[in-house]
């Protein structure tokens, strides 16, 4: 489109229930901030999607076969926060309806009880991504949540094993706090976990920062949650393992667990090379850690495959079959699986259909964008992975090469600020700010500025509205697993006219990258071309791009995931093929004629003989 062309009007439409998927959120109550600082790769609006389940006609879940019988899941991050609710003489903000005697509810739908000493509580329940997902696969599973309970009033209502049954209102499985003291949680989440493995693993080892005790920390955590999960397992049990907080826990639970106890964990985060590996203090440690699963997943095969590399420079005594992805070590075998994760697509689009497009100016408090504005966009966590620098000298220079879109483009770029205790985050956030302030003095006329900068939250209706209005989303990562904020864009561009910039160097690329516009994120220049096409391009060719990326994100969104994980899962319960005890494969794999490449992902991520999902609706 031209500087001068009118944008495009979106037609608002209304979801019909006969075409659409039922509403899958609940309705209780949602976390609208973060009271510790939250993990995720895309963190950036991970806590803004919702629930994914399967529902029958009375609004109940279906049974998924593929589900385990006795699951536990291990995570950082836990599904419900009990908080204490800040009132005086019995109400207050946030109290709602509690006192009214109606049903025992806050105005916003979270539970209300109180402790021995009057307080009231309330609970935040799972507003997003992975944990809002596997919630009802723990309701119908029946299963046991492990997880750190960082929430004020968390341990006033487990039982003495630090146990309460969740959902508040359905008490249908078993969440397991752990209680890790302060010293603990600077040690094992701020230290170890975001100082040395997070820029490790993001081939950052310039900002690794390697503390004295925090790998000890590190070490103490994992054992405490390797205790509760050993605690709670059986030899019918699936441990799954979440994320890289957790890479000595696999290894002491396989070793006090019965053999036909399947553990396995996925790793949401890029896996490095060896030579950046060797930087990681005790790394053959965490090689031996992680060697304890019977299944390891990642979003894409190239960090399985440097996975191996490191397996076979660093522990000479495992056998590494590459062609195969498997290792066997110490009598155990572990194999890698790649498995790109999706995002809650349905709800995003219903979501993005509910919206005006039109209205997100009154998202912005200090500037006004016209509807007529074509409109660029970035979400992310205020995280050196991301490229956010990158991205902003990429735009500077669009505006150098491009002065007739002075005026007539504007960047939105929400940032969510992260885990800025840490030193290199708060730099990382004030360079931010430093460069918007420069490019906008530059730039800006009086009224006109080239990049809107909020930190502010915005809610899920919100974001979605902002995904739905964006004509061009960036994505410039460094380096990411997955990045599912390029597949919310996608997900929620319910108009079919928006054109996506990805990095070559973002895990969602491998799915995406055919009919985005690829970037290098460190090539000013070549960002700016690429915008520069993407302003340009014909609504037809937009439309035509946007309707194959749609397709691709309906077709492998965040169930399909799962459901692709639980059939590796059964197989190392021993079916499709598997022998014998704990990961023994036969010489016949079952999955032998399903590519696990990443180049053949649409096509194998939901696993053997599942049919695809509905494609998305007609834009």
């Amino acid at each position: 489109m031209a500087p001068s062309e009118e944008r495009p009007a979106g037609q608002h439409s209304s979801v019909d229930s006969s075409e659409r998927s039922r509403d899958r959120t609940s309705g209780r109550r949602r976390s609208t901030t973060d009271a510790r600082d939250r993990d995720g790769e895309d963190g950036g609006s991970s806590a803004d999607e919702a629930e994914v389940s399967e529902d029958d006609e009375d609004g109940n879940q279906s049974p998924n076969d593929s589900y385990p019988d006795s699951l536990i899941v291990v995570s950082n991050r836990q599904p419900y926060r009990h908080e204490y609710e800040d009132v005086e003489g019995g109400s207050g903000p946030g109290n709602g309806d509690g006192d009214d005697g109606s049903d025992g509810t806050s105005a916003d739908g979270g539970e209300v009880r109180t402790d021995g000493d009057d307080r009231e509580i309330t609970v935040d329940e799972p507003a997003g991504g992975l944990t809002a997902g596997l919630d009802p696969v723990l309701q119908e599973a029946s299963g046991t949540w492990i997880a750190w309970g960082d929430g004020e009033a968390d341990f006033a209502v487990t039982d003495d094993d630090n146990r309460v049954s969740v959902p508040p209102d359905d008490e249908s499985y078993t969440l397991r706090r752990i209680d890790i003291p302060d010293e603990a949680v600077e040690g094992y989440y701020y230290g170890f976990s975001n100082r040395v493995l997070w820029p490790l693993c993001h081939e950052f080892p310039g900002l690794v920062d390697t503390r004295p005790d925090d790998l000890e920390w590190y070490r103490r955590v994992n054992e405490r949650f390797a205790d509760a999960i050993v605690d709670s397992a059986s030899a019918q049990s699936t441990v799954w393992i979440q994320d890289y907080h957790f890479a000595l826990a696999p290894r002491l639970v396989q070793e006090s667990t019965p053999e036909s106890t399947t553990v396995a964990q996925f790793w949401h985060i890029p896996w490095p090379d060896p030579e950046t590996f060797e930087v990681c203090p005790a790394h053959t440690d965490l090689l031996e850690g992680v060697l304890g699963n019977d299944l390891l997943g990642f979003h894409v095969e190239r960090y399985g495959r440097q996975f191996l590399a490191c397996v076979d420079e660093y522990l000479p005594e495992a056998s590494v079959d590459r062609a195969r992805l498997l290792v066997e070590y110490e009598g155990s075998t572990t194999r890698v699986v790649a498995t790109p994760m999706g995002v809650d697509a349905e709800t995003y689009d219903r979501s993005a259909r509910s919206t005006d497009p039109t209205a997100v100016h009154s998202l912005f408090d200090d500037c006004t964008i016209d509807d007529d504005t074509v409109l660029g966009l970035g979400v992310d966590r205020l995280d050196y992975s991301k490229g956010i620098p990158e991205r902003l000298a990429g735009i500077e220079r669009f505006f150098e090469r491009n002065p007739a879109w002075r005026g007539a483009f504007t960047f939105v770029q929400k940032a969510t600020p992260s885990r800025t205790d840490i030193p290199a985050y708060d730099r990382y956030g004030e360079l931010v700010r430093e460069d918007v302030a420069r490019i906008n003095a530059r730039f800006a006329t009086g009224d006109w500025q080239p990049i809107v900068y909020t930190e502010e939250y915005f809610s899920q209706e919100e974001l979605s509205a902002l995904y739905r209005r964006a004509d061009v989303m960036v994505v410039s990562s460094l380096l990411d697993g997955m990045n599912l904020v390029a597949q919310e864009y996608v997900a929620a561009t319910v108009d079919g006219d928006g054109t996506l910039l990805l990095s070559d160097r973002a895990g969602a690329h491998d799915r995406l990258g055919t009919q985005a516009l690829t970037i290098d994120p460190t090539d000013a220049d070549g960002v700016a071309e690429q915008l520069e096409r993407a302003v340009s391009m014909p609504r037809a060719e937009r439309k035509r791009r946007m309707h194959r990326l749609r397709t691709k994100v309906f077709d492998a969104d965040l169930e399909r995931w799962m459901n692709a994980q639980f059939d590796w899962i059964a197989r190392v319960h021993g079916d499709g093929g598997l022998e014998g005890g704990r990961g023994r494969y036969g010489d016949s794999n079952p999955d032998s004629d399903a590519s696990t490449s990443a180049e053949s992902a649409d096509r194998s991520t939901g696993g053997p003989d599942r049919d695809t999902h509905e494609r998305p609706p007609s834009v």
